[in-house]
């Protein structure tokens, strides 16, 4: 990963808030919409912003991290500056988040690559196994106010 803060050097960036933690995932993953609203119950500060990886800024922060948008395991969690990917994106959710949140530290036990392959894995399978809900549709309105263009 890059230095902290290093998409504040690199112009194809929109600009965003970025003193605030966002989530860049994929807003067609039925997954990825039920992280959402985890996200959502859990964040009772109401911090975390979510932009999906359809987004302008989606795209340019996964493109910055090495990530593609078409990639299955593009999924990012950028906090104080630092970008975290993966099951690591997770673990720090769930330790920002607090509560229940906080049993995604188990994730941390398992070896990195074992981790890895294992989010690997279930991304690449995620429609097959998951199926497709646009983000976008959700109903709550709590949940709306969080997303970033």
């Amino acid at each position: 990963m890059r230095k902290p803060y290093s998409f504040l050097d690199d112009p194809s960036v929109p600009g965003f808030d970025w003193r605030v933690p966002l989530a860049v995932m994929d807003g067609e993953c039925a997954l990825c919409a039920f992280g959402a609203r985890i996200i959502d119950r859990l964040d009772r500060a109401k911090e975390i912003r979510i932009a999906t990886i359809e987004t302008a800024l989606g795209r340019a922060l996964l493109e910055h991290y090495g990530l593609r948008a078409t990639a299955p395991d593009s999924w990012l969690f950028i906090e104080d500056g630092v970008a975290h990917e993966g099951f690591d994106a997770m673990i720090c959710v769930g330790r920002r988040t607090g509560g229940i949140g906080h049993g995604l530290r188990l994730l941390g036990v398992l070896p990195k690559p074992l981790r890895a392959g294992l989010y690997g894995w279930i991304a690449r399978n995620r429609y097959r196994l998951f199926g497709r809900k646009r983000m976008c549709d959700l109903p709550s309105e709590s949940l709306r106010a969080r997303l970033v263009a």
